[in-house]
């Protein structure tokens, strides 16, 4: 079983409109809602692929109740942990030409009496865990070092972590010495004051990261490790909803680090499968077609390690 952490647990409402102008009342040709969060698009995608998953994080009030009732509608096991606030909504509005705008409330204030249930709930699912993505924003209250905390107790079972987050929670996380960190290249320059992926990425390698993964819109995925630098791109542009890619590659990342896949193959396919769910009209899902066409497309090429 693959565990997700998703300290900021939300409910995702997605708009469809044929295009935003500001200042003027725009019609909403559909709408979608469903639980969200980094995390629990990341356990959608692995729940697609055939993986047992489990889901947990922080759930409240109205909002809470939503998102745990969908995810269960949706088949997907959570252990959530009760907090006094209410959970937040997330609104992304997408446009006829694929441009997804979106907005994200901060979400509710958790205690120090909550956050420590989160740990020992994590800490209790240890043990039937296979893996375990960390992922997303941390809510209001949580500690900063708290995924650094979540990580530390979970390194003695050796089994591999992936973090998706930036800004100061990873900074105050690496040094527990994460599997993966996965960030875009602009929360990467805004992490670590680099605009150069290669060394922003060996700046988080120093500070603990075990490898560092970095998506760059269409120029693909930048792998950095001890066994070198990967890069893999998609053929070409797809249009469509971005929402939800990087947590798609997330996915196919620590589904690949369980098979034992090298860094060729785990590159190459979080390649094909974030763009997969570019081609899917919500967040957690993926074209399965696009996606096997591009899996046999994409090929990783090993890039000079700058001196």
């Amino acid at each position: 079983m693959i565990l997700t952490v998703t300290p900021n647990f939300a409910v995702d409402v997605t708009y469809r409109v044929d295009q935003v102008r500001v200042g003027e009342t725009t019609a909403v040709g559909s709408v979608f809602r469903q639980a969200g969060g980094k995390g629990v698009n990341a356990a959608r995608t692995l729940q697609a692929l055939g993986r047992e998953v489990l889901v947990t994080g922080f759930a409240g009030g109205v909002t809470g109740e939503a998102a745990r009732a969908e995810l269960s509608a949706s088949g997907l096991e959570d252990e959530t942990v009760q907090v006094a606030g209410s959970s937040r909504t997330t609104l992304i509005i997408v446009d006829e030409d694929g441009e997804a705008t979106g907005f994200s409330e901060p979400g509710p204030e958790v205690s120090a009496d909550e956050w420590a249930s989160l740990v020992a709930r994590v800490r209790s699912l240890l043990p039937r865990s296979q893996a375990v993505v960390l992922a997303g924003s941390l809510p209001p209250g949580a500690p900063i070092d708290g995924y650094g905390e979540l990580i530390s107790i979970a390194a003695p079972t050796g089994i591999p972590l992936l973090l998706d987050t930036h800004g100061d929670a990873v900074l105050h996380a690496v040094a527990a010495h994460p599997t993966i960190v996965k960030m875009n290249a602009s929360e990467l320059a805004g992490t670590v004051g680099e605009s150069e992926i290669i060394v922003g990425a060996r700046a988080l390698r120093e500070r603990g990261a075990e490898a560092v993964v970095v998506s760059d819109g269409a120029n693909g995925l930048v792998a950095i490790s001890e066994h070198g630098i990967w890069q893999a791109k998609p053929p070409r542009r797809l249009r469509g909803n971005p929402t939800g890619a990087g947590d798609a590659a997330s996915a196919a990342l620590i589904a690949g680090v369980v098979d034992g896949q090298n860094w060729p193959e785990l590159i190459a396919d979080a390649t094909a499968l974030s763009a997969a769910a570019v081609c899917a009209p919500i967040a957690g899902s993926f074209d399965e077609g696009v996606y096997r066409r591009l899996r046999e497309e994409i090929v990783a090429v090993e890039l000079p390690v700058p001196r």
